[in-house]
């Protein structure tokens, strides 16, 4: 069984870096489905393996410069309270079936909202260029950082609940809100902002109980080599015949959720 979860953190390694998706959106449901890991230590084990494995992205993007910080500190003061308090009602709920169905519901929605990200990103990125000079862009300018709050506070209690929507949703939603900045912007900045979040409810769930760190260990020694090899080979393979392919195998399993809760 060990040997699996080190396969598992291989194989979703590897998907990671050839897409640059479906960390916790593929890890996730795989220690569910196919491991029948109940699924409150999957989701707070995932979050704490999602925060590990995104660390070494970090630091390039941020060498060139390409974090957009006042960003990744709006965001945080809207999903750092929003993970605390969807921690908070988690302890407030005493049968473990509740909470196991709530987390299957949320996890189903995230990743099928996750889908619709992969599938429309170019769709979104073009059509937010497009209306930046429409006088409603103005307007909303002005209220952009309480609406990044606010998308912080949603992609907060999201995470939280169910350790999918800080990367692909997360970028869909920084494309819309600020449609001047690069893609490599967007990347970097989302990606330091999913560490912070992932790893603060990681660290709420480990107190909590929660966290498989042997677990974690197995999924870790497979996943860090994949993410490598999955790098290099991702770098040769066409965006547009990757990303339909992550968007179905995302809508499918978070279909199976939903109609499952």
């Amino acid at each position: 069984m060990e040997f699996a979860y080190s396969f598992a953190g291989l194989v979703v390694g590897f998907i990671v870096g050839l897409t640059g998706i479906g960390g916790g959106a593929l890890m996730t449901p795989i220690l569910i489905v196919i491991f029948g890991i109940p699924p409150v230590a999957a989701v707070s084990t995932d979050l704490l393996y999602a925060a590990i494995t995104k660390c070494g992205g970090i630091w390039s993007y941020a060498r060139k410069q390409l974090v957009q910080y006042r960003i990744v500190v709006l965001l945080l003061a809207g999903s750092i309270p929003g993970s605390l308090i969807t921690l908070n009602y988690l302890k407030g709920l005493e049968a473990l079936e509740q909470i196991e169905h709530l987390m299957n519901l949320t996890l189903g929605v995230s990743l099928v909202l996750t889908s619709i990200a992969v599938f429309l990103r170019n769709q979104i990125r073009d059509y937010a260029a497009s209306m930046q000079d429409h006088p409603l862009a103005a307007k909303a300018r002005r209220v952009r950082p309480a609406i990044t709050v606010a998308t912080g506070f949603l992609l907060g209690g999201l995470v939280t609940l169910s350790s999918v929507g800080a990367g692909a949703l997360g970028t869909a939603l920084l494309i819309v809100l600020y449609p001047r900045l690069s893609m490599q912007q967007i990347v970097g900045t989302d990606l330091l902002h999913a560490v912070v979040l992932t790893g603060i409810a990681g660290a709420g769930h480990y107190t909590m109980g929660n966290v498989d760190l042997t677990l974690l260990a197995y999924l870790l020694i497979g996943s860090l080599p994949g993410v490598f090899l999955g790098s290099h080979i991702g770098a040769r393979l066409s965006p547009k015949v990757m990303q339909p392919i992550m968007g179905s195998i995302l809508l499918a399993i978070g279909l199976r959720f939903v109609l499952a809760g």
